[in-house]
């Protein structure tokens, strides 16, 4: 539904008053509405909340109107494209905020009211901070202030400060503003807090009482400390407490689980049917772990975020979780990273991803999968139009699997912004196809391939792909057994860059000479270019590859081009 509504979100709002676009809104919606029931659809209708697509489809047009040219911005001035975002993103929180806590207080109705409390939000205060001016730090605080009161009503968190033990007494005075009749809190982190017996058991009842109201759990490292019998103990009540609330967040992260610790959270984690965020971050998931996660999770079709980390999953444990992935098909941003997964478990997962055609995100970091699982992910890959985000970092691809893997990329995710694949055994073999595939992505703002061995062949082609990319910030060619010649062309492709944050070329082998032709490039910037303190001038021949296809004369021509005064 909120697909319809996206394309008219303040649309021209500089040529309509705040009341006009709400109004425009609300009878969009109502004329949705009207259409579906004409139609006689056996379900209800629901505007609300809108996907992430949405809202960050909001930003991109709020911040659109900050810097463009409209009744409103001659009036007051339009804003710089950072600055505008920066303010856009806020906005949109803020609104979004408000109007979902709104919406929670009548979550039977079909979300035409918090639609049109959003718009006339995100209106009023795209006015405000134009009235305003330029200035970040003035625009944070008024944007800022007005999410104060709702924040506070809606997050109890005492995670702050010191990292301590909980009992009994300190629990019933740290808990006492959750008993408070008519409270508002959505969301409850215990974080950094460590619960015993006595204190789990004061807080059971008034868990209980919340559990309808509650949205949004943070559970991570919460026994810290304990013996097993008592974090297992302390676990139960927790998950008896909240069983049968309708959660959209759950985080259990740094529990150290184990199986015993994933069957312990039994209760509450069968019970959770509208699951939209589910964290098992350094849990110790072993693959008989993984096999209870994946046994304890029968609801799992609004999924979105499933993270992952610095598990024991294994192969085994992998075939259990590709399961669960399987039947995300909602599934945005997946992280599998440092669970110690190889070539059987990667090629299962990457099977199951192929079901997850809405992917945005995908950190798969430091595991084995190795050339055939690098294959396999290649085809889920052909289908993942939405990737925005790709993390690909030490997985013993070698230059076929990299190849499988960024042809791939080629031919899909469009608006790929980020892309890392470093320490892959890569060489210049895989450099052309790797250089084809960044010329393709337009939106690239970060590419990080370090600890290869692309030398300058791979620099140069790189550099080349990478000339027309206005959006790139930071590059990353560290430790690639890069000369003087390379890391010139990669100076010189990204000096001129406006909003250029960072070239990472530490850890190669460019000569003194190269060195200080560097720090003359960057004159003007000399905090885009990173340290070179892990450099090794001795490495290599300075000339090696230097000439080859008329790179030297290319970079020559470039070079006179170049003002460093």
């Amino acid at each position: 539904m909120f697909y319809f509504l996206r394309l008219y979100l303040i649309p021209h709002w500089g040529y309509a008053s705040t009341n006009a676009i709400a109004y425009q809104l609300f009878s969009l919606t109502s004329f949705i509405a009207m259409e579906l029931n004409s139609q006689q659809r056996p379900f209800s209708i629901k505007l609300w909340p809108p996907s992430q697509n949405t809202r960050q489809t909001l930003v991109e047009r709020m911040t659109n109107n900050l810097t463009t040219k409209s009744l409103f911005t001659q009036k007051y001035g339009t804003l710089d494209r950072e600055e505008a975002e920066e303010n856009a993103k806020r906005i949109e929180d803020v609104a979004f905020t408000t109007a979902n806590l709104h919406y929670e207080k009548e979550p039977d109705g079909d979300g035409g009211s918090a639609v049109q409390l959003y718009a006339k939000e995100c209106s009023k205060l795209l006015l405000d901070v134009l009235k305003r001016g330029h200035g970040k730090e003035d625009n944070k605080e008024l944007v800022t202030s007005v999410n104060t009161t709702a924040l506070r009503e809606s997050v109890f968190d005492i995670s702050k400060g010191q990292r301590t033990f909980i009992e009994a007494d300190e629990a019933r005075e740290l808990l006492s503003p959750l008993k408070e009749v008519g409270n508002s809190f959505t969301k409850i982190c215990f974080s950094n807090r460590s619960f015993g017996v006595g204190a789990a058991q004061v807080a059971e009842p008034i868990l209980s009482s919340l559990k309808d109201q509650l949205k949004e759990v943070d559970l991570s490292d919460f026994i810290a400390g304990r013996s097993e019998a008592e974090a297992l103990a302390v676990i139960k009540i927790f998950s008896t407490a909240l069983e049968g609330s309708v959660l959209k967040s759950l985080n259990l992260s740094d529990n150290a689980l184990g199986e015993k610790g994933v069957r312990a959270f039994g209760a509450l984690l069968k019970s959770q049917k509208c699951l939209e965020e589910l964290y098992l971050m350094n849990d110790g998931i072993s693959k008989e772990a993984a096999q209870a996660v994946s046994e304890l999770i029968p609801f799992t079709e609004k999924l979105k975020v499933l993270h992952f980390y610095n598990n024991m999953t294994g192969d085994e444990g992998a075939l259990a979780i590709a399961e669960v992935v399987k039947c995300s098909p909602l599934l945005e941003n997946f992280r599998c990273s440092s669970t110690r997964i190889g070539t059987e478990g990667g090629v299962a997962l990457s099977d199951a991803l192929g079901s997850c055609t809405h992917l945005k995100k995908l950190d798969l970091r430091d595991n084995m999968l190795g050339v055939e699982g690098a294959v396999s992910l290649s085809k889920a890959l052909t289908k993942h139009a939405e990737l925005r985000e790709v993390y690909l970092s030490y997985l013993n691809f070698e230059d076929d699997g990299a190849i499988a893997v960024v042809d791939a990329l080629k031919e899909s995710a469009p608006h790929l912004e980020v892309l890392e694949m470093s320490g892959n055994d890569i060489t210049a073999d895989a450099a052309p196809a790797i250089a084809a595939c960044v010329a393709a992505k337009q939106f690239l703002s970060r590419l990080n391939l370090s600890e290869n061995e692309l030398k300058d062949k791979g620099a140069n082609l790189i550099s080349k792909a990478l000339e027309g990319h206005v959006q790139l910030k930071e590059i990353d060619l560290s430790s690639n057994q890069i000369t003087r010649a390379g890391a010139q062309q990669l100076a010189v492709t990204v000096v001129q860059k406006t909003d250029f944050k960072l070239l990472n070329i530490n850890g190669n082998f460019i000569s003194d000479e190269g060195i200080g032709e560097l720090m003359k490039i960057f004159k003007k910037s000399p905090g885009t270019l990173g340290p070179l303190d892990d450099n090794d001038p001795d490495g290599e021949d300075n000339n090696e590859e230097s000439d080859e296809e008329g790179g030297a004369d290319e970079l020559e021509s470039k070079m006179k081009n170049l003002v460093v005064d």
